[in-house]
C-alpha cells in the first residue's frame, strides 16, 4: 500500500511537472519565423519597390512567403494587402532588380511607387512627435511591427521586450515603460540605436493585448 501510495505520489508530480512546463512553453512558438513581413502605416521614403503579391486577405503562415525573407505589408482602402520588397530611390534602379525577384518565383511581378498606395486608414495610438507627452501617462516605445511573430531574442540590443498582438492582427514590440520628459529621452535614444520608426504608444492601449 505505501509503495503504491509513493508511486502515485510520483506520477502526479510528474503530471503536474508537465503542465507546468506547458504553461511555460512558448505559445506562439509553431508560428514564430525569422521573416519580416513589416507593417507599414505611414508611407516614407524610399518610394520605388517591387510589388511582389496582392491579396484580399493577409496568409496566415510564414511559409507562404517562399525565397522572401523580408516585405513590407500595406492594407490598402480598395479591400486589398500588397506586399513589396526593396526600396529603391528610382524607378529605373528598380527596375533593375526586377529579373532577380521574378527568378524567386514571383513572376507578375512590378514597379510600383508606393506614394500611389491608399492606406486603409485605423485608429492609430502612435503619439505624432508635434505634440509633447502628457506627464501623467505612461509610454512605451514600439520599435516593431510584424505580421507574423518574431523570437525577442532577435531584438538583442535590450533586455525588457514586451510583445502585443491588437485587434488589427499584427504582432507589436515595445520597449520599456516611461513618462514625461524620460519617454521622450527614450525614444531619441532608441532611434540612434537605428530604429529609425520607433514611436511613443501609450501603455495603458497596449495592456490589453500583451503576449505573457
Amino acid at each position: 500500500m505505501i509503495k503504491i501510495f509513493k508511486y502515485s505520489f510520483l506520477g502526479a508530480v510528474l503530471l503536474l511537472h508537465s503542465f507546468w512546463g506547458d504553461a511555460l512553453a512558448d505559445k506562439l512558438a509553431h508560428l514564430r519565423s525569422a521573416k519580416k513581413i513589416v507593417a507599414v502605416h505611414e508611407i516614407s521614403s524610399p518610394y520605388f519597390a517591387i510589388q511582389i503579391l496582392a491579396l484580399k486577405r493577409p496568409p496566415q503562415n510564414p511559409s507562404f512567403f517562399k525565397n522572401i525573407d523580408k516585405a513590407n505589408e500595406y492594407v490598402c482602402a480598395d479591400g486589398y494587402v500588397r506586399y513589396t520588397v526593396g526600396g529603391f530611390d528610382s524607378k529605373e534602379e528598380a527596375r533593375q532588380n526586377i529579373p532577380m525577384v521574378k527568378s524567386m518565383g514571383y513572376t507578375e511581378c512590378f514597379v510600383v511607387d508606393v506614394r500611389d498606395y491608399n492606406l486603409k486608414r485605423g485608429t492609430s495610438t502612435k503619439v505624432s512627435s508635434e505634440y509633447k507627452v502628457d506627464e501623467n501617462t505612461d509610454y512605451t516605445v514600439q520599435i516593431a511591427a510584424f505580421r507574423y511573430p518574431v523570437y525577442t531574442s532577435e531584438f538583442e540590443e535590450f533586455d525588457d521586450v514586451m510583445e502585443f498582438y491588437p485587434d488589427d492582427r499584427i504582432y507589436r514590440y515595445t520597449v520599456g515603460r516611461y513618462s514625461g520628459e524620460e519617454a521622450e529621452r527614450a525614444l531619441e535614444r532608441i532611434k540612434s540605436m537605428g530604429y529609425p520608426q520607433a514611436h511613443l504608444v501609450p501603455l495603458e492601449k497596449y495592456k490589453p493585448y500583451r503576449i505573457e
